[in-house]
């Protein structure tokens, strides 16, 4: 079975292509991670490249492929079934923290058993974009410590479709986020499928500010149920040290109809615009370093186990 993640923007050491049987050699860092120079300028920061690891553009939900086959389903059970009201129970459920005991190191490693049908850029091991989003970010901002853990925790919600945390359908764990007691923005990817939701004929849901008001704060909007949410309310529930900056990242990372669109500002505060500032950075290494890059996972492992310890307890509820 195909395994899914967002990798980072360098490509393996020893690549080979099947067809060409040819071996593209590069350089390795001191993180164990080795580096394409393409995928870098003459200053060794990460540059987005042109095309995903398909050798097409990113985050195109028109082609006709049989991967973008599964991923508009995805989207489309999600848009008719997130609903306001589905979100409010889905975050008094799983708000109670009694799933499952484990560390954050665990949850990386169990992700590996989880399959993301919403990506149309790549298919591969969840474990590794977790581990190349993170080593990306540390390369390019060295001193942000919280921000090379966030990269490594962002996902981990995805256990939501495990059994053990209630193996939740796909379209109520993964793809893209979106506010709910709104209006539905055309900015939202595959907006036409959002007709079949209940709360679009809703009068007390389908104005620009539905139940909120201008400039109420992100936090005290209801965004669609998934990974993104989970992961905030675990991090919080478990008293985590990270700065405010780090929640905002793990719980809109998916909200690209405000960090790519810059939909639904009007919902946003003051410190909602610091924040997105963080996310914008980070966005670029989640989504647009897509390659077949390996990580030496034993390498890396000490280094982020000393940042859990640092901003996490040893054990958390999920």
């Amino acid at each position: 079975q195909t395994l899914i993640f967002y990798s980072l923007g360098f490509i393996c050491a020893f690549f080979l292509n099947s067809k060409s049987n040819m071996t593209f050699l590069v350089a390795q860092t001191d993180h164990g991670v080795e580096v394409d120079s393409k995928k870098e300028n003459s200053d060794g920061v990460f540059v987005v490249p042109g095309n995903n690891a398909f050798g097409n553009s990113f985050r195109d939900y028109s082609a006709e492929t049989e991967r973008q086959k599964i991923v508009r389903e995805l989207y489309r059970q999600s848009h008719i079934n997130q609903t306001y009201d589905f979100v409010k129970k889905m975050r008094e459920e799983y708000g109670q923290m009694n799933k499952v005991e484990m560390s954050i190191w665990e949850c990386c490693e169990l992700l590996n058993e989880v399959v993301d049908d919403s990506d149309p850029d790549l298919d591969e091991p969840q474990i590794e974009h977790l581990l190349q989003t993170a080593e990306a970010i540390r390369k390019d901002y060295p001193n942000e410590d919280w921000l090379h853990l966030t990269g490594l925790i962002h996902d981990l919600g995805k256990v939501l479709l495990l059994p053990s945390f209630g193996g939740l359908p796909q379209w109520a764990v993964v793809g893209d986020t979106f506010p709910l007691g709104c209006a539905f923005d055309e900015s939202i990817v595959l907006h036409e499928q959002l007709k079949g939701n209940p709360d679009n004929n809703n009068p007390t849901y389908n104005t620009k500010y539905g139940v909120y008001s201008e400039g109420c704060g992100l936090n005290n909007v209801v965004m669609s149920w998934g990974h993104d949410d989970y992961m905030y309310l675990v991090a919080k529930a478990n008293k985590t040290t990270l700065p405010s900056a780090a929640l905002f990242i793990i719980r809109y990372h998916s909200f690209y109809p405000l960090h790519k669109s810059g939909a639904y500002a009007h919902l946003m505060n003051e410190e909602d615009h610091e924040n997105l500032k963080w996310l914008q950075i980070f966005s670029k290494y989640d989504l647009y370093s897509k390659s077949n890059v390996r990580i030496d996972v034993e390498k890396v492992k000490p280094y982020y186990m000393s940042l859990i310890e640092k901003y996490f307890p040893a054990k958390l509820k999920w």
